[in-house]
């Protein structure tokens, strides 16, 4: 196969605090909440979606915030960092954001861009990169970060492997990926042109210890596909490569197959549509618990079960810089 995957759909975490996760990620880092809604596969507990203005692939981090739930241990087969893109001129303004509330920061250069590393309530390590391309995509205004300064989408993702050679195979071999650039033991590959969102490092840690599911670790990384036809071609190409691959799931917002590349990590394969405005307007998204069609009827019952949420007060619900 000579197509290339088109870059991150979304990247999926566990927290351990519904409300704690909604301050951070909206409060703090300014994301838009574009949708409410709860875990298809365990309906007694959220699921979050933030991004930018009306929650686009390649903005979007989602979380199962599971009250009570223990905190995991980042290590190798697993998505180690989330790296979102914001301004180059914003540096300054980040750190003195995250200072004020009261969050540790650490500041390098990888790549000959400038990195902001820090972590979440639970500990999930984030960072903010300058990228060195220009990121065009619009922000998400409405919140508490101006529009000049807020954060544009994912920059990339980093996935820390025991040895990289089998999944550097996968990405490029049958992803369509690319090797970038390389620096020590990390690798970037990119799809396409690469930039903002089309970039993912593998960095290679053997000996290192394999990473624990819990709170404040990644759940799975989700890539692009246009639409089902596309999709579709993907699964057949992967299982014809041997790959075990779900069957298509229905995620409403996005249809959705599964796999484990070889150094351990699910791999999503999502499509760009439907979106997050089939069932909310764009003035609206993030302001209600949605629920799928069949669970519809369970309504109170979920309503029931689920804690009660404070939620982020929007200044403009239309915005976008």
């Amino acid at each position: 196969m000579t197509k290339t995957i088109a870059g991150i759909h979304h990247v999926t975490a566990i927290a351990s605090d519904p409300q704690q996760n909604l301050d951070f990620y909206a409060g703090v880092l300014g994301l838009r909440l574009v949708k409410i809604t709860i875990n298809f596969d365990d309906p007694g507990s959220y699921h979050f979606y933030y991004g930018d203005a009306l929650g686009q692939p390649g903005s979007v981090l989602t979380f199962f915030p599971w009250p009570g739930a223990q905190r995991g241990r980042i290590g190798t087969s697993q998505v180690s960092v989330t790296s979102f893109s914001v301004p180059q001129s914003s540096f300054s303004y980040w750190q003195d954001r995250l200072k004020e509330h009261g969050v540790q920061t650490d500041a390098s250069t990888r790549f000959g861009e400038p990195v902001l590393s820090f972590t979440d309530g639970d500990g999930l390590w984030l960072e903010l990169i300058g990228a060195a391309t220009p990121d065009e995509r619009l922000a998400w205004s409405g919140g508490p970060v101006p529009g000049e300064h807020a954060i544009r989408g994912f920059h990339s993702a980093t996935l820390s492997e025991e040895g990289y050679e089998r999944t550097a195979k996968l990405l490029t071999e049958t992803m369509g990926l690319h090797l970038l650039q390389e620096e020590g033991n990390r690798f970037r590959y990119a799809a396409g042109d690469g930039g903002p969102g089309a970039t993912v490092d593998v960095v290679c840690q053997p000996g290192a210890p394999h990473g624990l599911m819990g709170a404040g670790t990644v759940h799975h990384i989700a890539w692009r596909a246009a639409d089902d036809a596309a999709q579709l071609a993907w699964r057949a190409e992967l299982v014809r490569r041997g790959l075990n691959v779900s069957p298509v799931m229905d995620r409403q917002y996005f249809h959705s197959i599964y796999y484990r590349e070889p150094g351990g990590i699910l791999f999503e394969i999502a499509t760009d549509a439907p979106g997050f405005t089939w069932d909310e307007s764009p003035e609206t998204l993030g302001t209600h618990l949605k629920l799928p069609p069949w669970l519809e009827s369970y309504r109170s019952r979920i309503e029931g079960a689920l804690p009660p949420l404070r939620l982020p007060h929007a200044i403009n619900t239309s915005s976008s810089a």
